[in-house]
């Protein structure tokens, strides 16, 4: 799972030098209690937690009428940790399936905003909440443990894996992975209102046999209000949009759009395109890149920021960044992703995400004869709900979903 990024959990606060405020959730957040069908009502837990080699014990239901379930757990491996707590790969007893678990400390006074975020989520390209449970330690610290859906892998660990052989990623990958980037976000973004603020290629989960890709981690999450201030330290150094860098704190979803950016030209180049040792330095990293913003870049990022004098530096070209043989689409798109306003960026592919994914870049994927290098079919791709469509113009949704696929989104009438 390794689905973990150094965030803190969050309660309903962001914490940094200065607090911010407690955030005004959607009225539908604010209406879910930490109850329901798939929270535990009891908890027996063997040890201190959930540490490797423990069985967890917890019992679900027994409200509205129902039957108490119990679901055993042996917790098998740590996966991944940092400050927020640790996530441990488990199974479950009665079987048979493997999961993981995210134990993350819990401040009794605030909710947790990752699960009130996590029981929102439903889609083919975000991990998925299987249930939750709270558990105590011999000092009376609450834990919540996160009952997630397990995926082996990560991006990060398959570039590595290529890097190893010194080999570049077969582009046919490249492009699957990062179309279902495109629609988890288009999701998260537009159909839930929700910013991860937390995307790089360690929370980016792959099945290695499948090639479906999901959308993990969402202890920065947060929906963005207009008018809300929020941190600007947030999201990890290589993946952090420059308005960041700059301390805006009114910013929008655009900075998801410049993470993705990053990791479609880390999917591209087999490393971090701007590989900063710190905040100044990855600011210093992208102007060798995108050449010194200009006054009215600065003032789209952040107002305050005008006056400050950056040594001019030209853009560099591009093309020259990746090798001669990479296809001009998948340039485009990176250039397309990767520009200082965050307003150009987002309007850069439609305002909404999801028609990125009609750029020419995608195109093979929409060929009913495209295979995976092994032969096998790739996972679904045009598998829509309604939800994700709403407000797509008719001459997109023509491009979206290729005529062998339309059965699947009967509903559009196409």
């Amino acid at each position: 799972m390794a689905s973990v990024s150094m965030a803190p959990a969050s309660g309903l606060r962001e914490h940094s030098g200065n607090t911010v405020g407690v955030d005004r959730l959607p009225a539908e957040l604010n209406d879910m209690k930490i109850g329901g069908d798939n929270e535990v009502e009891a908890t027996i837990v063997d040890g201190n937690g959930t540490e490797t080699g423990h069985i967890i014990v917890t019992t679900v239901g027994g409200k509205n009428g129902q039957p108490k379930q119990t679901i055993s757990y042996m917790a098998e491996r740590i996966v991944g940790n940092g400050s927020f707590g640790v996530v441990f790969q488990a199974k479950c007893l009665e079987t048979g399936e493997t999961v993981a678990i995210k134990k993350v400390l819990q401040d009794k006074r605030y909710k947790n905003r990752e699960l009130q975020t996590m029981r929102l989520l439903d889609h083919p390209n975000v991990v998925s909440l299987k249930h939750c449970f709270v558990s105590t330690t011999v000092k009376d610290e609450l834990y919540l443990n996160l009952v997630l859906e397990y995926v082996p892998e990560t991006v990060h660990r398959v570039i590595k894996h290529y890097n190893k052989i010194n080999q570049r990623m077969p582009l046919i990958y490249v492009k699957l992975y990062f179309y279902q980037i495109c629609r988890a976000l288009a999701y998260i973004h537009n159909s839930i209102g929700v910013c991860h603020r937390d995307i790089k290629p360690q929370n980016l989960l792959v099945n290695p046999h499948t090639h479906q890709l999901k959308l993990c981690d969402f202890g920065s999450a947060k929906v963005l209000v207009k008018g809300e201030p929020n941190i600007s330290y947030i999201c990890s150094r290589y993946y952090r949009a420059p308005e960041l860098i700059f301390g805006a704190t009114e910013y929008t979803t655009a900075i998801d759009i410049w993470s993705a950016g990053c990791v479609l030209a880390e999917l591209l180049l087999g490393q971090p395109l701007f590989p900063g040792e710190s905040g100044v330095d990855q600011l210093v990293e992208i102007i060798k890149v995108l050449g010194t913003p200009t006054r009215e870049e600065i003032k789209c990022m952040n107002p305050n920021y005008t006056e400050f004098k950056f040594p001019q530096i030209k853009a560099h070209p591009w093309h020259k960044i990746f090798h001669k043989r990479m296809p001009p689409e998948a340039v485009d798109l990176v250039s397309r992703l990767l520009q200082y306003s965050p307003n150009l960026r987002s309007s850069a592919v439609s305002i909404k995400l999801i028609e990125a994914l009609i750029h020419p870049f995608f195109d093979e994927l929409r060929d009913p004869n495209t295979r995976l290098p092994n032969g096998r079919f790739l996972p679904p791709l045009f598998n829509f709900k309604p939800h994700e469509l709403k407000g797509v113009p008719a001459d997109v949704l023509v491009k979206l979903i290729p005529e062998h696929a339309r059965k699947q989104c009967a509903f559009l009438g196409l």
